[in-house]
């Protein structure tokens, strides 16, 4: 398997002005590429680890498959750099019986990417079409304390990030603020499609009455996968988009943002708060 981290000699540039070398630590990152049925699909940049995770979540995230019976299996194959090693950076997932392989429009990204030119409102109906977990009527209720205690759970989760300082995170906690599973990846949409495909291999989708906590912003992106997999609450330590706002409102989901301290943003569903 690929390391997560890598050593490398810097130059360090010091305040009195005069330099030193010194080894650094450095995220890894490496290209996987994700097969199904032995039909490359998608290329995604990652932090090794939890490969078939990330494709399970994605998989689960794009409408693809639904859960874990959808499912036969995933392997390795044969992916050699110059010395003949195995890079184990291809992963093929075979759909189980009778599951709909991914049609064109599925290779690479979908319609989820802020980069692939799709309007705001297709992209609202695409999402709507394509989830069968909607987080609509979802019961959950979080006390404050709780949700505001998250940011502080999660940092805790990121041992990587403390060496690197070059990783996003992602975690999954339920109402009581009691971690499910945490991931880190250079990616924070790959993070977060690992902790999703835990999910399915635990059979725990949809992920109901659960908050999903990531670092950074809250994109259009996650709030689509958060949706896609049934949780019905995303909070975010910056800020969302305005797309990212309105799939979280016209998908029944809780959206809170500049989640920092004992503070923070309510976007949509502050009814699943309690105060």
């Amino acid at each position: 398997m690929g390391r997560l981290t890598v050593r490398r000699a810097v130059l360090r540039l010091t305040p009195d002005g005069t330099t030193r070398e010194r080894p650094d630590t450095l995220v890894a990152e490496e290209p996987l590429e994700i097969r199904v049925g032995g039909k490359p699909l998608t290329v995604t940049m990652r932090t090794p680890g939890h490969d078939v995770e990330l494709a399970h979540g994605f998989l689960l995230t794009e409408g693809v498959l639904g859960g874990r019976e959808d499912l036969f299996g995933a392997r390795y194959c044969d992916s050699v750099d110059d010395q003949g090693r195995n890079t184990y950076n291809v992963l093929d997932v075979d759909l189980a019986p009778g599951v709909a392989p991914p049609d064109a429009s599925v290779e690479r990204n979908f319609y989820t990417t802020s980069s692939c030119g799709v309007c705001g409102k297709a992209s609202l109906d695409a999402v709507k079409l394509k989830t069968r977990h909607s987080p609509a009527g979802d019961p959950l209720r979080i006390k404050r304390e709780v949700l505001v205690s998250l940011p502080d759970r999660l940092r805790e989760q990121q041992r990587v990030f403390g060496s690197t300082g070059g990783l996003h995170g992602a975690a999954l906690f339920d109402a009581e603020g009691e971690l499910l599973v945490a991931r880190e990846d250079v990616g924070r949409h790959n993070a977060v499609d690992k902790i999703l495909g835990r999910m399915v291999m635990d059979s725990a989708i949809p992920a109901a009455g659960t908050v999903l906590m990531v670092s950074g912003r809250a994109s259009f992106e996650l709030v689509q996968k958060a949706v896609m997999a049934g949780v019905p609450a995303l909070a975010a330590v910056s800020a969302p988009s305005s797309l990212a706002a309105e799939l979280a409102e016209e998908s029944g989901m809780t959206l809170v943002g500049f989640l920092r301290g004992d503070t923070g943003n309510v976007y949509t569903g502050a009814e699943r708060i309690e105060l």
